[in-house]
């Protein structure tokens, strides 16, 4: 291992032995990406790669990985428009029957070939799979395949979002569906292959010179996970990292204008959200919900934090999503907190708690004390618990906390994946349950023309916002820094970049 090599590893918190061949003793063994590979750094560690766990369904790191090792049948192109992937073509033959057209001739990593009843059995897999996916399918009653090209889908009723669903639906041998082994080197038939990966640390690619759409531009892919964003913006800036993001606004003059680096920026699908858990007290009162909103002042907090890296939101998914309807702003009023707080016989205030991780996103910690000291004001005490990320999502999924703060990214461009998969009474994420919210759901899943599906998530986004079920403080700009000798690279909305595309000058 070359002195580079070395030097960016130990400011990386790496040891040469987590990516070396045979280094690491552990299940995450493995060849470190071939030279000249592209160093891309998020700011969230990968911790699984599994395209079907539970647990990462729709983590925001994991899903970078698998949008570059396993394909889907639909993707979303640079525009975010739905385009063919693994499907040639479809079309919805009725109100409940879908037909994809798969391209022939396409091959996994190894080598065996990618046919209809490999879908079939990844669908399959993926509604056995309790998860946060598991909303997005439950209209999908079955998936046959007519034969090696042909699947066609069949639901329990009218449902308009398959397509944009089927964006998530990674596909993996069918004989691999349920192997512990693709947790640590999963087998896809993307543009990349895994050759290591050591969970929260790195993650290893090699260019796979038979995908479908040709061959990637760059030989190799590596990703460690840089903890502090200080260190991997020297890294940046030193070259031992040619792509970081997101670099936080706060951060942005460390990177703009400096040698050698230059900054893509784009109005992302990434947001920030403080969920109340409206199943226990007193957060089951939307009275003592309405009146934590009320007394924070989101346009300092946003303005101070984030200036122009961030736009106070008005409605509980970001503009640029399908289905984002305005609404009125909550105004900052102390004094109407203190009354309703009041009214729900709390007078004297409360205490209780917010649970964060600090790589959820940029300024988490800071963004968590500033609503904090305002709550403090109204007579409410929150202890804020900064835990590591395996935790927070442990206790999120089983609703094991009273606030909780993070960033969430609407990955499909359309509300389908936040509001008709986070909000329904049966999804139970944040334990809210409106019948009336989930027949408006329902109805927008259903319809298939898109000024229906418009309206029906404008009458969602209104309840969402009025219940006060979360506070929605912030959707995010993403800013990517971009070392020397990086072409064909397009700064993605939904945090997830297409680096198949990208070349790389080697020095």
């Amino acid at each position: 291992m070359d002195l580079r090599r070395r030097e960016f590893l130990a400011l990386a918190g790496l040891g040469a032995s987590a990516v070396a061949l045979g280094g690491c003793g552990g299940a995450g063994a493995g060849a470190a990406a071939p030279r000249g590979s592209l160093r891309a750094a998020f700011g969230q560690p990968v911790t699984d790669l599994d395209p079907y766990n539970a647990g990462t369904a729709v983590d925001e790191a994991s899903l970078i990985v698998k949008r570059l090792v396993f394909d889907t049948l639909v993707r979303r192109d640079a525009a975010g428009r739905l385009v063919p992937g693994l499907a040639a073509s479809w079309r919805r033959e009725n109100d409940t029957t879908w037909v994809f057209r798969l391209r022939s001739g396409v091959r996994f990593h190894d080598g065996s070939p990618l046919t209809a009843r490999d879908v079939v059995a990844c669908l399959e897999r993926t509604k056995a799979v309790k998860s946060a996916q598991s909303a997005l399918w439950a209209t999908v009653k079955s998936a046959r395949a007519d034969d090696d090209t042909t699947v066609t889908f069949v639901t329990d009723g009218p449902m308009g979002t398959l397509p944009v669903n089927l964006t998530l639906l990674f596909i993996v041998p069918a004989k691999l569906v349920a192997d512990p082994a693709q947790k640590r080197r999963p087998v896809g038939s993307g543009p990349f292959r895994v050759t290591g990966f050591t969970p929260s640390t790195e993650v290893e690619l090699a260019r796979f010179d038979g995908y479908w759409a040709g061959a990637a531009g760059l030989p190799g892919i590596s990703m460690p996970f840089i903890a502090e964003t200080s260190s991997a913006i020297t890294a940046l800036r030193n070259g031992d990292v040619d792509l970081l993001w997101p670099v936080p606004s706060d951060q942005l003059g460390e990177v703009k204008g400096k040698h050698g680096v230059r900054v893509a920026s784009v109005p992302s699908w990434t947001y920030y959200l403080t969920w109340f858990n409206c199943g226990r007290k007193p957060f089951t009162d939307p009275r003592v919900r309405r009146a934590m909103v009320q007394a924070l002042d989101m346009d300092e907090i946003v303005g101070n934090l984030f200036g122009a890296g961030a736009q106070r939101m008005d409605a509980p998914i970001p503009s640029t999503v399908f289905g984002h309807a305005a609404q009125r702003p909550y105004a900052h009023d102390p004094g109407a907190a203190r009354k309703a707080l009041r009214d729900a016989g709390l007078g004297d205030g409360f205490e209780t708690t917010m649970m964060w991780f600090d790589a959820t996103g940029p300024l988490a910690r800071e963004l968590a004390q500033s609503m904090i000291s305002a709550w403090k004001d109204v007579g409410v005490t929150v202890r804020p618990q900064s835990i590591e990320k395996a935790q927070w999502l442990q206790r999120l999924n089983t609703l094991d906390w009273d606030m909780e703060l993070q960033t969430n990214t609407v990955t499909t461009g359309d509300a389908a994946f936040t509001l008709g998969r986070l909000y329904t009474s049966k999804a139970n994420r944040m334990g809210y349950k409106n019948p009336g919210l989930d027949k408006i759901l329902a109805a927008a899943g259903q319809a298939a023309e898109s000024d229906d599906r418009a309206r029906l998530y404008a009458d969602a986004c209104r309840i969402v916002w009025d219940d006060a079920v979360g506070i929605f403080p912030a959707a995010l700009t993403t800013a990517y820094g971009l070392g020397t000798g990086i072409t064909g690279f397009t700064p993605a909305a939904n945090n997830q970049p297409d680096l198949s595309t990208v070349t790389r000058r080697t020095p």
